[in-house]
């Protein structure tokens, strides 16, 4: 049984809320760019510090390099540089140092903001409480603290122990020598004092007359890089969390839309039918514009066909049933009167009526079940395109040989298209032609000696249209409205319809193909006299 209601997690909202995630976490690729983005901001780190220790030891080219004229150039520098210079004579001795000669302001505020206004000689304390910061239970309370200094908060400021050179008055690293043979040097070494960042360092020679008078050794920490990749991290994250909101709450706008009316029209569907399987009611009409209503008006139209295919059904048994009542009643009484007959040709003659009666019940059968068969079976069968005008053609010849010197003519009216093509209907050509012949054989029985049954062929817009004309007595206004009516046929030489071969199913027949095929059928009366029956197909594509 379907159950009643939706869930918040149906599957539908399920889908839009992962597709909309998967939306949400293309930002998210960013992350990783930023390796690529690293690294170039790492070269032109690079390259920026090979170029200011070039611009400083060209400063020197043309004076004598001493520790005076090294801290005079650095001092009349002013701090406005974000990088550390080192001036060294050939000896490896420093000469000069820029953070000897007072930190700047911006590199101050930064270490105070990371470290809470302390300085980090402050930060080791006294030995007691370097002690207490030993203690398990101290280590256990400070993890979610060194987590997120480590992996989530922000990188530290560049520390003076974080220096490969800190507190060395003599450097002879491997990048110094280089610069004090002659040649540019650099290494790159990770921050001491548990630092993520790392100090990238470049050694230039200083040359005065042609000969190698010291070096100048430039370093800068990747401290600024990491926190423009930290700031590129947040705000990559915060465009995260605003679009997983933003799919969240348009998830729930959408599904709600969706799932609802379609909620709705589940329940509708489940209320429609009865424990016996019979429609109480129809879908209700929406005036919704989108697929949904496109959904519900189908259904609506679904239904009502289904109710009408039904109604169909029950009315074609309550006929069946009431015309086979009357045969059935002629051959009972007929079968008690003749029991009690003596006179031979008496028996005989009621036996004969009990004969046409049961002829006339296997006629009528036959037609029930051709009509059943047809409502079954013509979606199914097998369609090729058919010129209506050959066709016509061919049933009237056959209806020539057959009534071999018949009293009535037949006249074949084609009416080409302005290409001289043939008009093509798509059906079964055994359908079309049981079509005409009981038209056909309609028309003549009413036809008198000497007339003319005329079939003409024409093209009306999309529809290909075949008249069949007889000039015989018409149609009474009473029955031209329901001559298609199983079991209604009329006969001018009797008070009720016919017996044997005219039972008012053929035409009922020719409906039912016609309109399987998406045509119309019928009927009018002619002004010079007759009647006129109208079958309009439409056309089959080119």
């Amino acid at each position: 049984m379907i159950g009643k209601g939706l869930s918040f997690l149906s599957r539908i909202s399920v889908r839009l809320l992962a597709f909309n995630l998967l939306l949400v976490f293309l930002p998210v690729a960013g992350f990783l760019y930023l390796d690529t983005y690293e690294r170039q901001l790492l070269q032109s780190l690079e390259h920026a510090l090979v170029q200011q220790g070039r611009i400083l030891a060209a400063g020197f080219a043309r004076q004598d390099l001493s520790e005076a004229s090294a801290q005079q150039i650095l001092v009349e520098l002013q701090q406005r540089h974000e990088a550390r210079f080192r001036i060294i004579d050939t000896t490896g001795r420093l000469l000069a140092d820029s953070s000897r000669l007072g930190p700047r302001l911006e590199a101050v505020e930064d270490r105070d903001k990371y470290f809470g206004r302390k300085a980090p000689e402050e930060l080791e304390g006294s030995t007691e409480e370097r002690e207490i910061r030993l203690t398990l239970l101290y280590r256990i309370a400070t993890i979610p603290i060194e987590f997120y200094r480590k992996f989530l908060g922000p990188p530290a400021p560049p520390l003076e122990s974080g220096d490969f050179y800190s507190g060395a008055d003599r450097l002879k690293d491997a990048e110094i020598q280089e610069a004090l043979q002659g040649r540019d040097g650099a290494a790159t070494r990770i921050s001491s004092g548990g630092q993520r960042s790392v100090t990238l360092y470049s050694a230039i020679p200083i040359r005065y007359s042609e000969e190698v008078t010291g070096a100048v050794l430039v370093s800068q920490s990747t401290y600024r890089i990491l926190r423009d990749l930290y700031e590129l991290r947040l705000e990559v994250f915060r465009v995260f969390l605003l679009s997983l909101a933003a799919a969240m709450l348009i998830t729930l706008m959408v599904s709600t839309t969706i799932t609802r009316p379609i909620g709705r029209l589940r329940d509708q569907a489940s209320e429609l039918v009865d424990r016996r399987g019979r429609l109480r009611g129809q879908f209700r009409y929406t005036r919704r514009r989108d697929e949904i209503g496109d959904l519900s008006r189908a259904l609506k139209e679904l239904t009502q066909k289904l109710e009408e295919h039904i109604r169909f059904v029950e009315s074609f048994a309550t006929d069946v049933s009431h015309e086979l009542k009357n045969p059935l009643a002629s051959i009972r009484s007929a079968t008690e009167i003749v029991t009690d007959m003596e006179d031979p040709s008496e028996r005989a003659r009621f036996l004969k009526i009990i004969q046409d009666e049961v002829a006339r019940m296997e006629h009528m059968v036959s037609g029930v079940r051709e009509i059943s068969h047809i409502d079954a079976q013509l979606e199914l069968e097998e369609r090729v395109r058919i010129d209506m005008i050959e066709l016509a053609e061919r049933v009237v010849e056959a209806f020539r040989l057959r009534m071999n010197n018949s009293d009535v003519e037949f006249e074949v009216h084609g009416q080409r298209n302005a290409s001289d093509s043939p008009d093509y209907v798509t059906a079964s050509p055994e359908r079309l032609t049981q079509v005409l012949e009981n038209l056909l054989d309609n028309a003549v029985s009413f036809s008198p000696k000497g007339s003319r049954v005329i079939i003409s062929v024409s093209r009306r817009n999309s529809e290909i249209v075949t008249r069949i004309e007889d000039q015989g007595p018409g149609i009474p206004q009473e029955y031209l409205e329901r001559i298609f009516d199983r079991f209604v046929s009329y006969r001018i030489a009797e008070a009720q319809p016919a017996r044997l071969g005219h039972l008012g199913l053929g035409l009922s027949i020719v409906k039912a193909i016609v309109e399987g095929y998406r045509g119309r059928v019928s009927a009018c009366n002619l002004k010079e006299g007759g009647a006129c029956f109208e079958i309009s197909l439409p056309a089959a594509q080119h």
